[in-house]
């Protein structure tokens, strides 16, 4: 049975959607000179690479003139809050905001994927005022709305909109750092989001000292929930010994800072705490039917929500124990070859010498072997050909898609 067009048509459009809506915030802000602050700090707070991740977005840009001030006086906790509320969960160009109806619209910034939003402190207010222009404000009731819109910088409809605003927009309490992460910060996150087992462990177990002693440089924690101790597969906690049971939870942490946008990104092996040399107990990231999924070599687990973001730590909870496929028990050391005694020396016979017309034979000499990384002779050009029939393969299919699409 063919492939009618409506299979290839919807097949055909996918391909060049995800193709055409990549987008580099970092790239677009680098090309103007007075957004560095303001492009740093997404950087630095990795916004960035939640910026990328997204397909459809509104960064309201802010100059060094007015932004420097406010990146100078704060904290990094407190300037990935306000930032993120700069980034907006929808598409607005210049003509966009013109037409709002009603001349008011409450839309959903960064900020409120955080799972730390409070009412309405996620959300930001865009006003269009009577002489035309447009102002951004906090969503809070009773807030003021002192940003204005200035000028356009970058679109590209409908993925991403870069426009300059004025004068950063603040929602109430939003310049108040953060107490520090401690030991009972973690735990009751960790309560209130249904990973009361793992809480429990890695206190018990002084893992959590450990997490905690390098979270000024970045750590991420994998928490799985109640429920995915309950699997068939998670090893008896009983069983273990300490140290197994330490290296088991160990396995679900990183010495790095990835919040989710980051995750996407990752490219190779995460080492973890318990890692102990290349290719030992390290996660791989891929992504999956819209979720982002750590395989551990066993088996695959699902980040459910990133139930904390604040720089430097970064905490998901997962639907799986994670199940390293290194041994939780590391070998025993082999131990040393006992020498034996040398064996008494035996002394040969002269040489025989040929009588004579006899013929003495020569050895057979072998070929001098190839560099030891030198491919096979056919196996470059068989490379190169894989890469250009592959390439061939998918201009080859889309010709094919648009030449049937107008025959039919």
């Amino acid at each position: 049975m063919g492939l009618s067009i409506h299979h290839l048509l919807p097949l055909l459009l996918y391909v060049i959607a995800t193709t055409v809506s990549a987008h580099n915030i970092t790239e677009i802000l680098s090309s103007n000179p007075n957004y560095t602050d303001f492009n740093r700090l997404l950087t630095e707070t990795k916004l960035a690479d939640d910026i990328n991740s997204r397909q459809t977005i509104t960064v309201l840009v802010i100059p060094n003139s007015i932004f420097t001030p406010v990146a100078t006086s704060h904290p990094l906790s407190v300037l990935k809050k306000v930032l993120s509320l700069h980034v907006l969960l929808d598409y607005f160009d210049e003509q966009k905001l013109h037409q709002i109806s009603n001349h008011t619209i409450l839309t959903t910034s960064l900020f409120q994927t955080t799972g730390t939003a409070v009412g309405n402190n996620g959300l930001v207010n865009i006003t269009v005022f009577k002489d035309g222009n447009v102002g951004f404000g906090s969503a809070v009731p009773n807030s003021k709305i002192e940003s204005n819109y200035t000028k356009s910088v970058r679109q590209k409809p409908y993925n991403i909109s870069v426009i300059e605003i004025n004068a950063p927009i603040v929602a109430p309490g939003f310049l108040t750092a953060p107490p520090p992460i401690s030991e009972q910060n973690i735990t009751a996150l960790l309560d209130n989001h249904g990973a009361t087992q793992f809480s429990s462990l890695i206190q018990s177990s002084g893992v959590i000292k450990t997490f905690l002693s390098i979270a000024d440089k970045g750590l991420t924690i994998f928490a799985p929930s109640d429920e995915g101790f309950k699997a068939k597969d998670v090893p008896d906690l009983k069983k273990l010994t300490k140290e197994e049971v330490v290296t088991l939870l160990n396995f679900h942490a990183t010495a790095s800072y990835l919040p989710l946008g980051s995750l996407k990104f990752v490219k190779g092996p995460i080492r973890t705490f318990a890692s102990t040399g290349a290719g030992k107990f390290e996660l791989t990231v891929f992504y999956d039917g819209g979720s982002v999924k750590l395989r551990t070599g066993v088996h695959s687990s699902r980040v459910a929500d990133n139930i904390l973001d604040s720089p430097l730590i970064s905490i998901f909870t997962v639907d799986k124990v994670l199940i390293p496929k290194d041994p939780l028990t590391p070998p025993a050391p082999t131990p040393a070859p006992v020498p034996t005694p040398a064996p008494a020396p035996i002394h040969a016979s002269p040489p025989h010498s040929p009588a004579p017309g006899d013929h003495a034979h020569s050895p057979v000499v072998a070929p001098p072997p190839g560099p030891a990384d030198s491919p096979p002779a056919d196996e470059a050009p068989a490379k190169a050909a894989g890469v250009a029939v592959k390439a061939g393969a998918v201009l080859s299919f889309v010709a094919f898609v648009i030449s049937y699409i107008f025959m039919h």
